[in-house]
């Protein structure tokens, strides 16, 4: 369990419920290609940041499981950038959303409603689904299994390229802000997508084979145990009924880097940790 101390960060809006322009991006022969590219070369793009030499990149077969199954099983997955001149930005992954598809009246394919924008969440587990809010900013998220069903990605705890993370975030605020604390880089959708440069023309591309962002698993950091997953509401999904209420917000307990807290879902956790071990010591 996390012991790092953090506070408490002002609300935001949840992406997922904002509207925005459907228009596509990229040209789709383009992105053919390019998936294409990345689908003969994947084998050759192992980092380099852990001294362990066999696979760590994570495939199809881990994108393939039930949306808040996927959600849950990212905290603490790596998630990798490399750019143009080949740094390698990663943050650990330490907070992300379920949407679980038509039922799921807070997700953008709720009815079953397909449109141009959110085509990803109806193509195969692990296909990347990125999309403006406000005309701005962009969310990332990942396909998985169900029909338009898919993970938003909300925070990363920041592993390495902090000060290419800084520079990008800058370019997107103020001349004369404040310069960023590490864990304000990812803590949120639209700052990790920032941070780590991730453009509107990955969208629908295939983050198992991709040759500029996938997902690797930490071997120094193997599992997340379920007494460190707070399962909570999502965040600014208010006016959806009692979707607002389901616990499809899934993040680690304590890490400095989770953009919002909930501190009656950590209490409720707390006191069925605290129950189950009490039942355990009865029955020794």
């Amino acid at each position: 369990m996390f012991i790092m101390t953090t506070r408490k960060r002002k609300k935001s809006l949840s992406p997922q419920s904002e509207s925005a322009s459907d228009q596509p991006d990229g040209e789709p022969l383009k992105r053919l290609i390019q998936c294409q590219s990345a689908t003969k070369t994947v084998g050759h793009h192992l980092s380099p940041h852990f001294s362990s030499r066999e696979s760590i990149r994570l495939c199809y077969s881990f994108f393939s499981q039930p949306c808040a199954d996927l959600a849950k099983a990212f905290l603490g997955k790596v998630l990798v950038r490399k750019l143009i001149d080949g740094t390698e930005l990663r943050g650990r992954v330490v907070e992300t959303e379920a949407y679980l598809g038509g039922e799921d009246k807070a997700s953008h394919s709720a009815g079953g409603k397909r449109t141009e924008r959110n085509t990803a969440m109806f193509m195969k587990p692990g296909t990347i689904y990125v999309y403006p809010i406000y005309g701005i900013y962009l969310c990332m998220n990942v396909s998985s299994q169900g029909e338009g069903a898919a993970v938003l990605l909300r925070s990363l705890e920041p592993l390495s390229g902090q000060d290419v993370m800084r520079g990008l975030r800058a370019a997107k605020r103020k001349a004369g802000a404040k310069i960023l604390k590490e864990k304000e880089l990812c803590n949120g959708p639209s700052k990790l997508c920032q941070a780590l440069d991730i453009q509107r023309c990955f969208d629908r591309r295939d983050l198992a084979t991709d040759t500029e962002v996938w997902l690797e698993r930490d071997p120094e950091r193997e599992t997340v145990s379920a007494g460190e997953v707070v399962s909570a509401p999502r965040i600014g999904v208010e006016s959806h009924g009692e979707w607002a209420t389901k616990p499809l917000r899934f993040y680690l307990r304590g890490h400095p880097c989770v953009s919002v807290l909930n501190r009656d879902a950590e209490r409720q956790m707390q006191s069925s940790i605290d129950l189950h071990s009490i039942a355990m010591e009865r029955t020794v």
